[in-house]
């Protein structure tokens, strides 16, 4: 019998933040995988190794967790004042299909780095020395990032002291600017707050009736507390993914969010939207040890958050829900601004399982209603290999 041979496709393996993934070239993908559709869905699937019923994805490039089983398409942008267009595809690890709901703005980090060093940048816009400013727009959600990556003598700076709790090595500081991070492009959520409350009266199947701060920006989350769920807001990942049970009640508070939030129609969809909402737990500053063994005192931070990502609690914090978290600190009387004391701030620090983050958020009332224009925070991005990926033939 005669199988098909491999084919090769031109990718770059990278960090962004705390994630890892595989990002392409637009154009340089197979013609039936550069459009949407199952053909796509099925090349990334097979690049990444799901599904996968053991878990491992070894025979791809996932690393078998939330934040390592991500694929990126960036392509050059027809959109006016914008450089590039930026698609994130979540890859299910078990499951067969790939999350296009929501941006991942770990790998956000990466994408200036990846446009500049694939040729999609005008060179006549890049120093010799300095700062590139890319102009990103973020297609999951129709939503404009702007990603200052560092230069030096003409390339991307990827080495520098700047440190990231949650990736071992220091490198070079990428700042990102999430502009308007509220609802996406065609309002899919609703506004800020979908539901127009700052807290929601939420009832949970096997948990009760919590409050809950339901707000879409940056991503789509469910903030509640973490008292209000049996924790103190300092646990680390064993404490919550060794535990069945909890995963279950974590998943089904997620689903019921995702309804209150007008995000799906019926509860059962949300299994196929593993990707979006997500779901945090917020508590006041307490001192912990990070999972790096890194101590973390009470007066390091403003408040305390776990997240949930695709089923397991994160090991840090995505980037899209740290831009949930500072916007929601920056409004008077959400959970998470409550958390972190009350009051107004234009900056909050809060402590994750592996140390600290820092996000900046300008929020202001107009009409009545809150608005973000910006939310500002600093990650960075390392090219790990590039080359090519190989999949087999007839597998997409």
């Amino acid at each position: 019998m005669t199988y098909p041979a491999q084919i090769r496709i031109a990718a770059t393996y990278m960090r962004g933040g705390t994630s890892k993934g595989v990002f392409f070239r637009l154009d340089q993908l197979p013609e039936r995988a550069q459009v949407p559709g199952p053909a796509r869905d099925a090349l990334l699937l097979r690049v990444i190794g799901s599904p996968d019923p053991y878990g491992k994805q070894i025979d791809g490039m996932g690393g078998a967790t939330s934040s390592t089983s991500k694929a990126v398409i960036v392509a050059a942008s027809e959109r006016a004042e914008h450089d590039v267009d930026y698609l994130f595809g979540q890859v299910s690890i078990d499951q067969p299909f790939v999350d296009w709901s929501g941006n991942c703005g770990n790998l956000t980090a990466a994408v200036g780095a990846f446009a500049i060093s694939s040729g999609l940048i005008d060179p006549t816009r890049i120093p010799h020395d300095g700062v590139a400013t890319v102009r990103i727009w973020q297609a999951n959600i129709g939503k404009s990032i702007i990603a200052q990556v560092p230069i030096s003598a003409g390339q991307v700076q990827e080495t520098g002291d700047f440190e990231l709790d949650g990736v071992t090595f220091p490198a070079a500081e990428v700042q990102l600017a999430f502009v308007d991070p509220a609802a996406d492009e065609d309002g899919e959520g609703g506004a800020l707050f979908p539901t127009g409350k700052l807290v929601d009266e939420l009832t949970v199947p096997g948990i009760g009736t919590l409050k809950a701060t339901l707000i879409n920006a940056g991503i789509p989350t469910i903030f509640v507390n973490a008292a209000d769920l049996g924790y103190r807001g300092c646990e680390l990942q064993e404490a919550i993914n060794a535990d069945p049970a909890a995963l279950v009640r974590l998943e089904t508070l997620r689903a019921h969010g995702a309804l209150r939030m007008g995000l799906i129609a019926r509860l059962e969809e949300a299994a196929a939207r593993q990707h979006t909402p997500k779901v945090a737990f917020v508590a006041p500053p307490m001192d912990y040890t990070a999972s790096s063994g890194k101590p973390v005192t009470a007066d390091q931070v403003d408040l305390l958050v776990r997240a949930m990502s695709m089923g397991k609690l994160h090991h840090a914090m995505m980037g899209t829900a740290a831009v949930a978290i500072g916007t929601a600190a920056a409004i008077p009387g959400t959970l998470v601004n409550l958390a972190a004391g009350g009051g107004t701030r234009q900056s909050v620090r809060f402590g994750h399982p592996s140390g600290t983050l820092r996000v900046g958020a300008e929020a202001r009332q107009v009409d009545g209603q809150w608005q973000v224009t910006q939310v500002l925070m600093s990650r960075s991005a390392r090219v790990l290999m590039e080359g090519w990926v190989r999949v087999p033939g007839g597998s997409f």
